[in-house]
C-alpha cells in the first residue's frame, strides 16, 4: 500500500520545482558554492580568533592520552567511547603540536559540517541549508568545539548526514548511496557515542514504519548495520573490562551521577552563559541574555514546520529532523542530572534546518512588507551573532589562561625532579599529568584506577606527585613526603605537590 505523503510529495517535488522556498533560491540549484562558503567560513574563523592559545581540556587530555606518544594513557572511564580517539589518531602519531591538532580538528570540521548538509542537497533549497549550517556554525558551542577532541560536533554530523540519507533512501529506491550514507552516519555516530547513537536510530526505525516506504526493509537493515558496527568496539571492551555489557551501563549510570528521572532544563539554560560543564549547576543565572535563543528556539522550530506544511512541501524533511533533534535532546534534559552545552549540539544541528527554513521563507518576496521583515530577521541574526561571539571569546579567554597556569604547573613539577617515568594523582590530575608526560593516576574517585597500595609501590620505583588544593589534606600515605608549593591554577589557590624522594631510574 503506498504512502500518501512520501509518495505524493516525492512527485510534487518533481512537478512543482518552480515552488521551491524561497522563489529567489531557486536559481542556485547547485548548493555547492553556498555550502562550501559557510563551511570555509567556519573554519576560518574558529582558526582566526578561538583556537590560538587553546590548550588541551581534561577530557581531551584522556581521549588523546590513548594514542599520543607525550605521555602513558590516562584511565579510560567507562562512559566514554574511543571514536574521537581514532579520529586524532592519525596527527598524533605524526606529532605532539597542540597547534597541529587544533588546525587538523578544525580543517575536518569545515568539511564535517560541509558532507553532513551535502546529505541534505536533495532535499531541501540551498538557501535553507546555507542558512541551516550557518545558525549552527554561528552557535557558540559549535564555534568553541569546532577544533577540540569532543565527540559531541561529530555525534552531530552523523545524526545529520544519517536523517538525511534516511529521507533520501525512503524516497528514492534508485539512491544507490543513501542507505550507504544511513548505515556510515548511524555507525559514524556510534563509534563517537553509542548511546547518542541509539536514539538516533529508535525515531528513524519508527519513522521507517509509520511513513510505510518501499525500502523499510532496507532502512532498518541499513540502521541496523551501523548500530552494530559502530557500537562493537564498545561492547567488546565491555566484555573485557567491565563483566559484561549490563555492567559497564551501570557503571557508566554511576559515574553519570547515576541516570533517572531529571528536570534539567533549567541546568542548560544557566550554562549557556560560557560554561562549558555544570554539575552541580546550583549557580545564578547570570546573563540571561546568552539564552534568549533556547527560549525562542521551541517557537521558530515550530513556525518553519508550520510553514512548510502550509506550502505543502517538505513537510516529511522538516518533521523528522524535529522529531530526531528533540528525540536526541530529550536524555541529556531529562534524565541527567546535571549540563553540559555540547551534549545537545546533535540536537541543535537538526532543529537548524526548520528555523532555516522558517527564516528563509520569511524573507521571501512579498507584495508588502519584505523589508521590514528581512530588517528585523537581520537586526536579530546580528544581536544573536554578536551575543554568541562575545560568550565564545570569553570561554576561550578563560580557557587559554588556564592552558598558561597548567603549563606553570608542569614546569615547577619538572624543577622538582617529578619526570617520566613518573605518577601525578589529586586534584587537576589528568591535565598536569599529561603535559609533564607522566601517568595519572586516582585511587578513588570515577578515575579510580590504583588503589593506595600500588601509588606507594610505585614511589619506591619513580616520582609520585599528589597534588592537593587549599583546604585540603594529602593522603595519610603521602603526609611525610616533603610538599612543595605551585602556581594557582585557576580558581584553585594554595595549590601544593607532595613528591617522593625517588628519581627516575634510567
Amino acid at each position: 500500500m503506498r504512502d500518501k505523503g512520501m509518495i505524493g510529495e516525492a512527485r510534487a517535488d518533481t512537478a512543482g520545482r518552480a515552488r521551491q522556498v524561497p522563489s529567489a533560491g531557486t536559481s542556485m540549484k547547485n548548493p555547492l558554492p553556498l555550502l562550501a562558503a559557510v563551511s570555509a567560513a567556519f573554519t576560518l574563523i574558529h582558526l582566526a580568533l578561538i583556537a590560538p592559545g587553546l590548550g588541551l581540556g581534561w577530557d581531551e587530555s584522556v581521549y588523546i592520552s590513548q594514542v599520543s606518544p607525550q605521555a602513558p594513557a590516562a584511565f579510560f572511564s567507562a562512559p566514554r567511547a574511543r571514536g574521537i580517539t581514532y579520529l586524532v589518531a592519525p596527527l598524533t602519531a605524526l606529532t605532539t603540536s597542540i597547534t597541529a591538532l587544533r588546525l587538523y580538528l578544525a580543517v575536518l570540521a569545515g568539511c564535517g559540517l560541509f558532507l553532513a548538509l551535502w546529505a541534505w542537497r536533495r532535499l531541501l533549497p540551498a538557501p535553507v541549508l546555507g542558512a541551516a549550517g550557518g545558525l549552527f556554525a554561528g552557535l557558540w558551542i559549535t564555534m568553541f568545539y569546532a577544533s577540540q577532541a569532543m565527540p559531541n560536533l561529530w555525534v552531530a554530523y552523523g545524526a545529520l548526514a544519517a536523517v538525511g540519507c534516511f529521507l533520501r533512501a525512503a524516497r528514492d529506491p534508485g539512491d544507490r548511496w543513501a542507505g550507504a550514507g544511513l548505515a556510515a552516519g548511524v555507525a559514524f555516530a556510534a563509534l563517537m557515542r553509542p548511546t547518542d547513537a541509539v536514539w538516533l536510530a529508535l525515531p528513524l526505525a519508527v519513522a521507517s514504519v509509520v511513513m510505510r516506504a518501499r525500502q523499510r526493509g532496507l532502512l532498518l537493515l541499513a540502521l541496523a548495520a551501523g548500530l552494530a558496527a559502530g557500537c562493537a568496539e564498545w561492547i567488546v571492551e565491555a566484555y573485557v573490562s567491565y563483566r559484561g555489557l549490563a555492567a559497564r551501563l551501570d557503571r557508566a549510570s554511576e559515574i553519570q551521577g547515576r541516570l533517572g528521572w531529571y528536570f534539567s532544563v533549567d541546568d542548560h539554560v544557566r550554562a549557556l552563559d560560557g560554561r562549558t560543564l555544570c554539575r552541580p549547576c546550583d549557580v545564578p543565572w547570570s546573563y540571561p541574555a546568552a539564552a534568549l535563543w533556547f527560549f525562542a528556539l521551541t517557537l521558530l522550530v515550530a513556525a518553519g514546520v508550520r510553514a512548510a506544511v502550509r506550502d505543502g512541501r517538505h513537510r516529511t524533511e522538516l518533521v523528522l529532523a524535529t522529531a530526531v533533534g528533540a528525540a536526541l535532546a530529550a536524555p541529556y534534559l531529562f534524565t541527567v542530572g546535571y549540563a553540559a552545552p555540547r551534549f545537545l549540539l546533535p540536537a541543535y544541528a537538526l532543529l537548524a534546518l526548520p528555523v532555516a527554513y522558517g527564516l528563509v521563507r520569511a524573507c521571501r518576496p512579498r507584495p508588502r512588507g519584505r523589508r521590514i521583515v528581512v530588517g528585523l530577521v537581520a537586526v536579530a541574526l546580528i544581536a544573536h551573532l554578536a551575543i554568541q561571539y562575545k560568550l565564545v571569546d570569553s570561554t576561550a579567554d578563560r580557557v587559554r589562561r588556564d592552558t598558561a597556569d597548567l603549563g606553570h604547573v608542569a614546569a615547577e613539577l619538572r624543577s622538582l625532579g617529578v619526570r617520566p617515568p613518573c605518577v601525578v594523582s589529586g586534584v587537576e590530575s589528568i591535565r598536569v599529568a599529561f603535559r609533564a608526560g607522566c601517568a595519572s593516576r586516582q585511587p578513588s574517585g570515577p578515575n579510580r584506577s590504583i588503589t593506595p597500595g600500588e601509588l606507594v609501590e610505585a614511589a619506591l620505583h619513580q616520582p609520585v606527585a599528589i597534588l592537593v588544593a587549599d583546604g585540603d589534606r594529602p593522603p595519610s600515605y603521602a603526609r611525610m613526603w616533603p610538599a612543595h608549593p605551585l602556581p594557582d591554577l585557576g580558581n584553585r589557590t594554595g595549590l601544593r605537590a607532595y613528591v617522593s624522594g625517588a628519581r627516575p631510574i634510567r
